[in-house]
């Protein structure tokens, strides 16, 4: 369980606090930088939707082993599937429309900021980003949750 959690928030901060950042100021265009931002992120859902589901699977056994019971609507249940669908929203729904946007730029040059493609990525780009901040603060919680649970049993 903690192992999931360490891989999926851990990746998470990496990704927004150090990569991202970094990539941008290093890399000499904002293309590059892009690039290697999409496909990491794809990276990033696929190791969160796999840990989620690592996760829930861990508490189920150990809560049936402890307790003798499922609990399958335990709150940090509720928030790991919460923060699974948010991760699937933003790479099955958000991550797909915003790579084709990009694609569209590409081909048609650099998008000025009044570009209907520009706008419509750097909404993209808020609504990834606040899904991305929700699985965070969503983890965090399942972290104390967890830690909490642990705890009772010593």
């Amino acid at each position: 369980m903690l192992l999931a959690l360490i891989v999926w928030i851990g990746g998470i901060i990496f990704f927004a606090f150090v990569l991202a950042p970094s990539v941008f100021q290093v890399l000499p265009t904002t293309r590059l930088a892009g690039d290697v931002v999409n496909a990491t992120l794809g990276k990033l859902h696929w190791m969160g939707l796999f840990s989620g589901l690592v996760f829930l699977a861990c508490s189920l056994l150990y809560n049936q082993r402890r307790q003798a019971r499922w609990r399958a609507f335990a709150a940090s249940h509720v928030l790991v599937a919460l923060m699974l669908v948010c991760t699937a929203i933003s790479q099955f729904a958000i991550t797909p429309h915003m790579r084709e946007i990009r694609s569209q730029m590409q081909v048609a040059g650099n998008a000025y900021a009044t570009d209907s493609n520009r706008v419509e990525f750097d909404r993209l780009h808020a609504r990834s980003t606040s899904l991305e901040g929700c699985v965070l603060f969503l983890g965090l919680g399942v972290v104390i949750l967890t830690a909490r649970r642990l705890e009772d049993r010593n």
